[in-house]
This record gives C-alpha cells, structure tokens and sequence, in this order.
C-alpha cells in the first residue's frame, strides 16, 4: 500500500505517518517543512519527504501519482485568511482524478456535521462565531469534495488532544456520535482515518467522532 500524506507534519499527520508506516505502507509525507522528518526518513525506506506547496498544481499531482490512497489532514489559519483547507481539497482532488487515484481520507471540522435534516451544524444559532470564518473552510473543502466523484470520506472532529491513541473511541455517519464528549485524541484520529482507507466504512459520508 502506497499512501500519500498531506499536512503530514502536524500532530494527527505525524501519528498518520508513523502508524501507516508500522503497518509496513509507504508513505509519501507531503508539506511545506518537512525537514523534522528526513531523520526518520534515513532510518526508514519507506517513508518518503517530500517537501513541496499544496497550491503547486505538479508537485501535488507527484506527489499523489502512483499512489494508492491519498490521506489530507491540511490545516491553515484559523480566522479564516487563508483558503489552505478549500483550495488545498479541491488541488488534491484535481490532481487524484488526473491520476486515477480514487480513495481520499480527509480532515474537516465539526460543524459541517448535520444538526438536523436541514442543517449543517455550523448553519445553527448556536455556532460560536469565533469558529465561524475556519468553519466556512472546511464546509468548502467538504463541498469541493463531494463535487469530486472521488471516493472521499470526511472527518469532522470536534476538539482535538495532542494525544497518543488508546483505541477508545466511538464514530457515526453525518452526524456527532451519541455520547459525544466534544474531544477525541490526535492519535486515535489518526487511526481511525488510516483504518477508514482500507475499511470503505463511510465513502461518500462525513464522520462525526468522540473520545470514549
């Protein structure tokens, strides 16, 4: 399995790389700073840095060519500012049907989880508004998703530990799980979004997850 990792040296991107590469993957670690990771690179065959810009239509399309899946933990700024999130989704996407790469895992936010049947949690009064400018970004990048026809599957988390994963942790389709404790661990994150590349439990659905 050949996996290729964008925003793969942030605190789920990191746990993604070094479970995918405990499970015997190579792993194609795209982003910008990359230099934490060219140790481990020497100590690891397959892992692969590769430093390059998401907005960089090439170095995205070799970075993904070849692969087997694509995993995006993209972050960006959090008022908003930038379209890191959006614009990042809808390069990846274009550069995976380019290669006929269909299988992309990505990370959004909670609030475009479903409130009810007609709306989007972000789209309820009681949104914080503080939230709302990054909010509005990961609602693009999950709409700039859909539009794909790729087989995507997004994550929606709620507040997230620097963590290590415990294997305690509960998912639902669209909506927030019940219970929902409002955090869950970068590493179980991580693990259930390399474990979703493989299981096909929620394509074409976004995933509401908790901490148990």
């Amino acid at each position: 399995m050949i996996i290729t990792v964008f925003g793969a040296t942030g605190q789920v991107g990191k746990r993604i790389v070094n479970q995918a590469l405990g499970k015997g993957y190579t792993v194609r670690a795209f982003g910008r700073n990359i230099e934490s990771l060219i140790d481990k690179e020497n100590r690891d065959d397959n892992l692969i840095a590769i430093k390059g810009y998401v907005f960089d239509a090439a170095e995205v399309f070799n970075a993904i060519k070849g692969s087997n899946a694509v995993i995006s933990t993209l972050g960006g700024s959090f008022d908003g500012s930038d379209r890191t999130r959006s614009l990042g989704i809808k390069n990846i996407a274009h550069a995976m049907q380019t290669a006929g790469v269909r299988r992309i895992v990505a990370l959004g936010g909670m609030g475009v989880l479903n409130a009810d049947e007609k709306n989007l949690i972000i789209d309820t009064p009681d949104y914080p508004q503080m939230f709302f400018p990054v909010g509005k970004e990961h609602q693009q990048a999950y709409y700039n998703l859909e539009a794909s026809g790729l087989d995507w599957t997004f994550v929606c988390p709620p507040d997230i530990l620097d963590e290590d994963a415990t294997g305690k942790y509960i998912t639902n389709a669209d909506y927030p799980p019940t219970p929902n404790f409002y955090k869950i661990a970068a590493g179980d994150l991580a693990l259930f979004m390399l474990n979703e590349i493989t299981a096909n439990q929620f394509i074409h659905h976004r995933v509401g997850i908790s901490k148990l």
